[in-house]
C-alpha cells in the first residue's frame, strides 16, 4: 500500500507526480529543485543558495512523512555542471552527520527541469 505525502512547505509538483510516496516504512521523494514553496518561483543564480533551497524543500517533505535526514539511506544528486560539486557538497553535507550519512551518487546531466543547476531526491526508511 502506498501513501501520498504532500506539504505546502515544499513546492507543488509541476507535472504528473507527487512530492513523495510512502510505501510501508520506505519514503521515496521526487527530485526537488530550487522552487520557492510560497511563490512557486524559481530561485537560481548562486549555486549555494539554490542547493540550500533544494535541501530545505526535501526537509519539508521528509518531515511531513514523520522522518528526519537521519532516516535517509540513499540520495541522488543531479548537477548541470560538475564544477558545482564542491559547493553543493558543502551545503548537502551540512544536513547529515558524516558518520551516518546515506549512500549517494552524484551525476552531471545535460539539462535539468527549468534549467536549474541542481536536483536532489532521497530514499528514507522509518
Amino acid at each position: 500500500m502506498k501513501k501520498i505525502i504532500t506539504t505546502s512547505k515544499a513546492p507543488a509538483p509541476i507535472g504528473p507526480y507527487n512530492q513523495a510516496v510512502l510505501s510501508g516504512n520506505t519514503l521515496y521523494t521526487s527530485g526537488q529543485i530550487a522552487l520557492d514553496p510560497a511563490t512557486g518561483e524559481l530561485v537560481v543564480g548562486d549555486i549555494k543558495t539554490e542547493a540550500q533551497l533544494v535541501m530545505q524543500n526535501l526537509k519539508a517533505v521528509i518531515e511531513e512523512a514523520g522522518m528526519t535526514f537521519e532516516n535517509v539511506v540513499k540520495t541522488t544528486i543531479f548537477l548541470s555542471d560538475m564544477n558545482n560539486f564542491a559547493a553543493v557538497n558543502e551545503i548537502y553535507g551540512s544536513y547529515f552527520n558524516e558518520d551516518t550519512a546515506p549512500a549517494r551518487e552524484t551525476v552531471a546531466v545535460l539539462t535539468l527541469p527549468k534549467s536549474v543547476n541542481v536536483e536532489i531526491s532521497v530514499v528514507a526508511i522509518k
